[in-house]
Formats: structure tokens, C-alpha cells, sequence
């Protein structure tokens, strides 16, 4: 009984090491120029300048909603990719071009904060994932959330 469970198991083990897929792992995804040799001041990297990264909506009441765009030109030599823009909650939504921004053009980053049931002061994050260097950029939400008298 004991050889049987042996037999079963190393047949099982033998079949889920065989690679059925042709799957090949590259690394086509990750282009990073940047070497030991070459620094960032010898290879055509994009650069990120924004007009601002903070917005201050001031105060507003509960449910409503308020939308800003931080405006962003890529000064670099190469073109910017922004991978992604995620929001610190659920309740800051970005917008972002999904196209590569060219050398001295600019890019909208749309976002829109949902005051919902929050209330008080606020403080929301958009962080832009990019091929520049740094690689993360930090976009700010804040102001004040009212909650409104009961009648």
C-alpha cells in the first residue's frame, strides 16, 4: 500500500514539472538603459516637470465631487510612459494618457475626488508610475469636507 502512495506521488510530481505552455520569460518588458557604465546624464531619459503637484479644493460638502488636472510637459530627450495612476483611495480617481507623451509635449492628468460620507480635513495621493527617473511622481488632493446641518 505504502509503494502504491509512493508510485501515485512521483507520478503526480513527474506530471506538474512537464511544461505544457511555450511560455518563454524575456526581458523585452524591462528596457532600462542605465548601466554601471552609462548614468542617467548619458542616455536619453525622459524628466517630468509639472506646473504643480499640490491642489487645495478648499471646502466642500459631503456627496459632492470636485475635479482638478495637474498639467505635466516631459522635458526630457526620450518619451514618457506612464505606466499607471492609482489613487490613495477609492474615492480619487486619475485620468491619464494612455499614449507616450514626446519630447517637449505636455500631458492632462484628470483627477476627481468623491467626497462620499467623508468628513473633516483630507488629504489624497495620485502616484504616477513612469519610465522617467525618479520612476514615481506624487500628485496631492487636499481641503476640508463639510457635513451639512440636519433639519
Amino acid at each position: 500500500m505504502k509503494t502504491l502512495y509512493t508510485l501515485l506521488l512521483s507520478a503526480i510530481v513527474l506530471a506538474s514539472c512537464s511544461n505544457t505552455d511555450d511560455k518563454k520569460i524575456t526581458t523585452d518588458l524591462v528596457n532600462n538603459p542605465l548601466t554601471a557604465e552609462k548614468n542617467a546624464d548619458q542616455v536619453d531619459m525622459p524628466k517630468i516637470e509639472l506646473s504643480q503637484d499640490f491642489f487645495d479644493f478648499g471646502e466642500m460638502n459631503q456627496k459632492e465631487s470636485v475635479n482638478t488636472e495637474f498639467i505635466l510637459k516631459n522635458t526630457g530627450d526620450a518619451p514618457l510612459l506612464i505606466r499607471s495612476a492609482k489613487g490613495s483611495c477609492g474615492c480619487t480617481v486619475p485620468e491619464w494618457p494612455k499614449e507616450p507623451v514626446a519630447v517637449g509635449d505636455e500631458a492632462i492628468i484628470k483627477v476627481t475626488f468623491n467626497s462620499g460620507n467623508k468628513r473633516g480635513k483630507q488629504n489624497k495621493t495620485v502616484t504616477l508610475v513612469t519610465n522617467a527617473i525618479p520612476s514615481t511622481k506624487v500628485l496631492t488632493i487636499k481641503g476640508t469636507v463639510l457635513v451639512p446641518e440636519t433639519e
